[in-house]
């Protein structure tokens, strides 16, 4: 714990990019900060999700990059524009840890890798006082009363600290093990703090393919495709890139940039009113197909006519017949408009453990400007447990970046108030 003597007591629970930047602003203003994870040791998720390349943040547009979080965009502007992304690469660069722009505008590391920027962040951390406790995992209070202390479950049995003030970052609930599990809405709703369900995002979904798709094609990627969907309001979003064809499903980052809107679908219409429409060839016109089709096939199966005249793999004709069942396979026009708009209707999501994040959380409506809790003064929140969701391509974590600070700084002020 803190110094004794420090004349206030002040934690950071959660461990994650949020909770350590609500640390390092509370450490800047002096004051000595504790930082309690459930995890034997911090940024778990972090690590892991920097181990294919740490994707820290986005160069698009500000304006444009805004918009990415949908819903979220009105409040989460405020915040962004304290920590936007260029000030976030500045913030890197002073760990002396490099970043370069690639050809997707995503943001990286120079070498790649979260490792030795977490190392550098944390070398930083501990320097300016911040104390880690690892393997206390925040359970609730005394008497569901935080005035009465702040209980941890620890290898040593249960133990009980008194604060008075804390930023919770505490994350969504994909990723279980390594510690993001959402049991932190029970006491957190104990305590009348609107909380949205918490929902999968940037997921894969189930379609109950035939056993022919599962057993030949599992595993199939299907590049250079586009995709369209109607959300629930009626906006219609066509996005180019690529996806696989898993055993259960669907799933790669063309899916999970429609996943938001797929996952309301679903849960508003129900598993047979959902669906997006696949492009085969996003850089033909139907005509251009029709014309392909209507040259002479001297015997061909249509298998090869797809194959031959329009460069399409064999799954696109197995995915046809899945499809479209009833789809006549001498009608060129038929066939050309089924090519560029195939429907697929997945059934549910996969589980939220699977997700590379989650949607929901504590509502905006529920937190003041600074992100203190309106049922908990003092009490103050960050990261993945608020009620906003984002595509892959680091907004995540420059949101998560950026709420860490603006609780932190908002609990700083709290304080001096």
């Amino acid at each position: 714990m803190a110094s004794p003597a420090s004349a206030q007591r002040i934690a950071v629970i959660g461990a994650g990019p949020a909770g350590l930047m609500a640390a390092e602003h509370i450490a800047n203003a002096g004051l000595a900060v504790d930082v309690f994870d459930a995890m034997p040791s911090v940024a778990r998720k972090f690590l892991l999700a920097g181990i294919g390349g740490m994707n820290i943040t986005h160069a698009e547009d500000y304006d444009t990059l805004v918009t990415r979080y949908g819903g979220a965009q009105s409040q989460l502007k405020p915040i962004l524009d304290d920590l936007p992304p260029l000030e976030l690469r500045a913030w890197i660069h002073a760990l002396g840890v490099d970043t370069f722009v690639g050809t997707s505008q995503r943001v990286f590391p120079t070498d790649m890798k979260a490792a030795p920027l977490l190392r550098a962040w944390l070398h930083r951390l501990r320097s300016s006082g911040v104390t880690f406790h690892p393997r206390h995992r925040w359970t609730g209070w005394n008497n569901n009363t935080p005035q009465d202390g702040w209980v941890f479950a620890t290898p040593d049995g249960e133990v009980t600290h008194q604060f008075d003030a804390v930023v919770l970052a505490l994350g969504g609930a994909s990723w279980a093990k390594l510690g993001s599990d959402g049991r932190w809405c029970e006491p957190l709703a104990q305590m009348q703090v609107d909380i949205a369900p918490l929902k999968p995002t940037n997921c894969g979904f189930e379609i109950p393919w035939s056993d022919f798709i599962r057993e030949r094609f599992a595993g199939t990627p299907l590049k250079n495709i586009a995709v369209s969907i109607t959300d629930k309001n009626g906006n219609t979003e066509y996005k180019k890139g690529e996806f696989v064809l898993s055993e259960y499903g669907i799933e790669g980052s063309l899916i999970y940039a429609i996943s938001a809107p797929l996952r309301d679908l679903i849960d508003t219409n129900g598993e047979k009113t959902a669906e997006f429409f696949l492009d085969w060839l996003p850089n033909m016109t139907v005509e251009q197909i029709i014309k392909k089709l209507d040259q002479p096939r001297k015997g061909m199966s249509f298998s090869n006519v797809l194959r031959k005249k329009l460069n399409l793999p064999a799954l696109t004709n197995a995915l046809l017949k899945e499809c479209c069942p009833t789809l006549d396979n001498n009608n060129s026009t038929d066939v050309a408009n089924a090519i560029k708009a195939m429907p697929m209707r997945p059934q549910q999501t996969r589980p939220i453990d699977e997700a590379i994040s989650s949607a929901g959380g504590v509502r905006f409506n529920s937190t003041n400007n600074d992100l203190m809790l309106e049922q908990l003064p003092g009490v103050f929140v960050a990261g993945e447990m608020l009620d906003w969701e984002a595509p892959t391509g680091g907004y995540l974590l420059t949101a998560c970046f950026a709420t860490g600070k603006r609780a932190g700084l908002g609990l700083v002020q709290w304080l001096q108030k």
